[in-house]
């Protein structure tokens, strides 16, 4: 994708199946190169779409466009944390940025977005892990409230190296007894309190 030199007004959005092919040509470049992804082989865009409709109408996907109509420039999304039903309440999320987008708050405004759907959701916890060491996106993530919770020593193989991986949480409500079932996105649409 080339980059438009004079980028116009960023918009947020929720992702739509015909988001799939920008969002997995915006992805591939960090798995084909580099260790932010831990997947081996880019998936393509039936992949993403699959991926998207898995979220079961309950975890949002987000895309942030230059203005409403524009090409997209980056995505976020959240997604289950684990399987077993205690962990329903928490959630882990995940933020990719096209290739020489960085540096405009694209990040910053996808993430934004994303933690309050997710508040307005009902979730309690998010959980992002970055592959270490990776300073652009532990700043992005401490910017929007996420604390480094601890790290875990090579877990991962990739590029011919052994690789750490950082866990950061955010806190998004209190942890009330007894809890609250989160609330579907399908139900609470994006919500952004910009």
């Amino acid at each position: 994708m080339s980059v438009d030199p004079a980028p116009r007004p960023i918009a947020v959005r929720p992702a739509t199946p015909a988001d799939a092919a920008a969002i997995a040509e915006i992805y591939r470049p960090y798995v084909e190169g580099g260790t932010v992804s831990f997947e081996l082989t880019a998936p393509d865009a039936a992949t993403i779409g699959t991926r998207m409709a898995a979220s079961g109408g309950l975890y949002p996907w987000l895309v942030v466009t230059e203005g409403p109509e524009g090409p997209v420039r980056g995505y976020a999304y959240a997604s289950a944390f684990r399987d077993r039903p205690a962990y329903r309440y928490t959630v882990e999320t995940s933020v990719y940025l096209e290739t020489g987008t960085q540096g405009r708050g694209n990040g910053r405004h996808l993430y934004d977005a994303l933690i309050d759907t997710l508040r307005a959701q009902g979730f309690t916890q998010a959980l992002s892990v970055i592959s270490l060491p990776n300073e652009h996106s532990i700043r992005l993530h401490e910017s929007v409230g996420f604390r480094r919770a601890g790290v875990l020593r090579e877990v991962g193989y990739k590029e011919g190296r052994w690789v750490d991986v950082g866990l950061w949480q955010c806190e998004l409500n209190d942890a009330t007894l007894p809890p609250m079932e989160p609330k579907p996105f399908s139900e609470t649409g994006m919500v952004w309190n910009w």
